[in-house]
């Protein structure tokens, strides 16, 4: 059977509509409020984590809002900050607390490989990405990444959004025989099997539901915009009229629950997953480097 995950792993987003949400992203005075509650979510997961490591990686800082939590959980670590983008770097270096190390720069919408000498001698043993690989357009290339900037019995948390996410925005568009809301989001089942081709181990994936409400449809729309944008190759073509923003709001009552406020669904996606010692190949006779030899009997690994 002919392996198709990378070709899986690409999302039907406009390239230059998803780097012009991030660009505005980053512009923002404050990571966005849900970047922050699933951030304070995720670290209560940290508990899985036996292993207290010496270097951590915080991916797309910033807008992950998660730099207080990390430095709460790991006092004595090594922590440092990875931005795709310029404007991103330059805050987080002026903001970033004085037991920070320098932050990097991952270009291409993080995809690029880091080198190893980027984190330290001997990789991270935990990377921690909140709510940014739904601003990919290749999770699977970026996991690659991030299986590279690991160490052995290295430690994966992220966080993204997932297909239950805006439901009820999606049902009114088709109802409407409006072209797409938003880009696609990938299922954690799939976002699995990208962990697994790339490299990592015991990849546990498990997501809830969120339902967010608005007094109105200008408040769920300004919250919209916070938190992205439309980067599917099939969304209309060109500006929308005020007009059709009136029209828009209008149809969005029919979101509105017993209370009379808006509500929509977040599906959170959450995964963890490790990086395994390397298995020699078995033949008649087989030789292993020392180093290779110490790697594989290395005994540190997270709880389940």
């Amino acid at each position: 059977m002919a392996d198709d995950t990378p070709q899986r792993g690409l999302r039907p987003v406009h390239d230059a509509a998803l780097a012009h949400i991030v660009r505005r992203l980053s512009r923002a005075q404050d990571a966005p409020w849900l970047h922050g509650e699933v951030a304070r979510r995720m670290a209560q997961r940290l508990g899985l984590v036996r292993l207290q490591p010496r270097v951590v990686l915080d991916w797309w800082s910033f807008n992950g809002a998660s730099q207080a939590l990390l430095q709460q959980a790991y006092p004595r670590a090594r922590l440092q900050s990875v931005e795709v983008d310029d404007t991103l770097l330059q805050r987080t270096s002026l903001n970033k607390p004085a037991r920070w190390w320098p932050v990097r720069r991952a270009t291409g919408q993080g995809v690029p490989p880091v080198p190893p000498q980027a984190v330290g001698a001997g990789g991270a043993e935990l990377l921690w990405a909140n709510m940014m690989l739904h601003l990919v357009p290749n999770p699977a290339a970026l996991m690659q990444q991030w299986r590279s900037a690991l160490a052995v019995d290295g430690f994966l948390m992220f966080s993204t959004l997932g297909p239950g996410t805006l439901t009820g925005l999606r049902s009114t568009y088709a109802r409407l025989g409006w072209p797409a809301a938003h880009a696609p989001f990938v299922d954690m089942h799939d976002l699995g099997d990208m962990l697994l081709h790339a490299g990592f181990a015991d990849p546990v994936m498990d997501q809830e539901i969120l339902t967010l409400t608005w007094p109105d449809a200008r408040a769920l729309l300004g919250e919209l915009r916070s938190l992205g944008g439309n980067a599917d190759t099939r969304r209309a073509p060109g500006l929308r009229t005020p007009r059709w923003r009136e029209r828009l709001c209008a149809e969005l009552l029919c979101l509105a629950g017993s209370d009379g406020r808006l509500r929509l669904d977040v599906e959170v996606v959450y995964g963890h997953a490790f990086v395994a010692a390397p298995k020699p190949r078995i033949a008649a006779q087989t030789t292993v480097a020392l180093d290779e030899m110490r790697a594989m009997v290395r005994s540190p690994r997270a709880g389940s």
